[in-house]
């Protein structure tokens, strides 16, 4: 039987992120999908992730998963046998980045969940292209469903993260470094300098895609995630 395969969805987002890898590995592993909208610490969504899982795993994370994803491999890096770090951030939050969260949850609880989403957030999220509408629309369905309290809790949790540099120069796993080639919110000079830092690291920047490539060129992604998990 195949390692088990945890899935660590980015901020707002659910299973569907994943849905094409999904059906592309779900009939040859075991796949999990921990929620890690429970906590407003990394910390904390770490230990949920590791109470639920198998006994080893490998495991892959897209933004505020990957986040999540280093933090499971820096308190029990001997349960993940290899990681997949996709549209995502080692570094601590800036103060300026910080401060521009709050405006933003407090639109959100007073109820105006659907205008942050559309206004501030969708914009920045995909590449240009044919699928980008119906991407935006599953990504606003996923938030929806996620709700104000989610938001709020990653929000924080994303404000109070630790730098994980540290982390990545200690990996001796298989590890995968994956972004859109047009990921404006994390780029690719950002996963490069990851994929410096980590030894065993492979990067693959996808093209036609934006900050969800597991969406957005489901074909390429999967493909490289199916090249990592064969490693």
């Amino acid at each position: 039987m195949k390692e088990p395969l945890v899935l660590l969805p980015g901020m707002m987002c659910d299973a569907r992120l994943f849905g094409p890898q999904i059906m592309a590995f779900g009939s040859e592993r075991a796949i999990h999908l921990p929620p890690i909208g429970q906590h407003d610490r990394i910390e904390k969504m770490a230990v949920d992730v590791l109470n639920g899982a198998p006994d080893t795993f490998a495991l892959a994370g897209l933004s505020l998963g990957g986040i999540v994803a280093m933090e499971v491999a820096r308190i029990a890096p001997a349960r993940v046998t290899r990681l997949a770090l996709m549209d995502t951030n080692p570094l601590k939050e800036t103060p300026q980045i910080a401060a521009n969260r709050e405006p933003q949850i407090a639109r959100v609880m007073a109820g105006r969940l659907p205008e942050v989403m559309r206004d501030e957030m969708k914009p920045t999220y995909l590449a240009d292209g044919p699928q980008r509408e119906e991407v935006l629309e599953l990504v606003m369905a996923m938030a929806m469903d996620q709700g104000e309290g989610v938001f709020v809790r990653q929000s924080r949790a994303l404000q109070r993260r630790l730098d994980q540099q540290s982390t990545l120069v200690k990996l001796t796993l298989p590890t995968l470094v994956l972004c859109g080639e047009d990921d404006t919110l994390c780029p690719v000079k950002r996963h490069e300098f990851m994929a410096e830092l980590i030894q065993t690291a492979t990067l693959s920047v996808i093209p036609n895609a934006g900050h969800l490539p597991t969406l957005e060129n489901p074909d390429a992604t999967t493909q490289a995630m199916r090249d990592w998990l064969a490693r």
